[in-house]
């Protein structure tokens, strides 16, 4: 795992337009951070957008926190996950 204090440092300023991402600790806010970094990826964006979170979190954590949130993750983007990870497909909408 990574050492990085401050996300803003690896992840773009706009995932986090509603709080300071300074303020925000790496393992207490892992279930805010990895939808958010995910939020706005497309399929062709994803590899690039999923490797800094790979810095951070292990596969597993990443799928686990993608699996609980209550952000407005995509089922796409859900599906990007499991098909990288080769886990079981969820989706977040039914």
């Amino acid at each position: 795992m990574s050492t990085i204090k401050d996300i803003s440092e690896i992840f773009p300023k706009h995932l986090f337009w509603d709080v300071n991402p300074k303020n925000l600790d790496i393992q207490d806010d892992k279930d805010f951070i990895i939808p958010r970094a995910l939020i706005a990826t497309t399929a062709e964006t994803f590899a690039e957008d999923i490797q800094p979170l790979e810095q951070l979190y292990s596969k597993t954590q990443i799928v686990k926190e993608l699996q609980k949130t209550k952000e407005r993750i995509s089922n796409e983007v859900c599906k990007l996950v499991a098909r990288r990870y080769h886990v079981r497909q969820f989706l977040r909408y039914q």
